[in-house]
């Protein structure tokens, strides 16, 4: 089974690589099409040099033998975010199980300008999460929908409902992981995961008291229809 995720940043996506990362019977990879996505948009993310030089940034090769390639245990997930899936075939998603995971951007995208000081819809992946859901839901592949909080308000619940929804056994191990990161943390690491790296499980749910800054509330706008769209269809705890 090769399980795709499809998320955006800062949705709480390294945690659900690292609970299953924690089962026997699975393999995790990280972010594989993001040397792809820079090449082809020049975005200047944090550690642009060294992601380019450590992985393949030729997208169609890395579905070819990343995404699709035989595995060497029963279940292969990959951790993907959805504005990286550009100048691609779409004939690949059939061939997999497809995960949506999407966050509340009122929540989202104050943590984002920490590494995109100005984002824009893409940056936020939500648009092309939609696309991604209508182009399966389609073809009759609606996939799964996780919302951040709803994961996080209720870990084991949602984590059970995602498992049977994707035709796995639930597993304990799930709910916990060493903390200090994993070896197939993505090379950006240092640049994104010093939260998570620092966890040793699902952290509870906490809502940003901050005021939200003036400058993103355009975006916010433009963000809110793609959020609702997709929660509507996610588990709910």
């Amino acid at each position: 089974m090769k399980i795709n995720l499809w998320s955006g940043p800062r949705n709480v996506s390294t945690a659900l690589m690292y609970a299953f990362a924690q089962r026997g019977d699975t393999r995790v990879t990280d972010e594989p099409l993001y040397a792809h996505y820079l090449h082809l948009t020049g975005a200047q993310h944090p550690g642009r040099k060294e992601i380019l030089a450590a992985m393949d940034s030729n997208g169609e090769r890395v579905v070819r033998d990343v995404l699709l390639a035989a595995q060497d245990r029963p279940v292969l997930f990959v951790k993907n975010m959805a504005h990286h899936f550009l100048c691609l075939s779409w004939d690949f998603l059939g061939k997999m199980t497809n995960v949506m995971l999407i966050r509340d951007p009122e929540q989202m995208l104050p943590s984002l300008i920490n590494q995109v000081p100005k984002p824009q819809l893409a940056d936020t992946a939500l648009a092309r999460q939609t696309e991604i859901f209508d182009y399966l839901k389609a073809r009759g592949r609606s996939p799964c929908v996780l919302d951040a909080k709803e994961l996080l308000l209720n870990p084991e619940h949602v984590l059970r409902q995602l498992c049977t929804h994707v035709g796995l056994e639930f597993d304990a191990a799930m709910l916990s992981w060493p903390a200090g990161g994993r070896p197939e943390d993505g090379i950006w690491a240092p640049h994104w995961y010093h939260v998570i790296r620092t966890t040793t499980g699902f952290g509870p749910y906490r809502p940003k008291t901050s005021p939200f800054p003036a400058f993103l509330r355009p975006l916010l706008e433009e963000c809110r229809p793609h959020y609702a769209y997709l929660y509507e269809h996610a588990l709910k705890c």
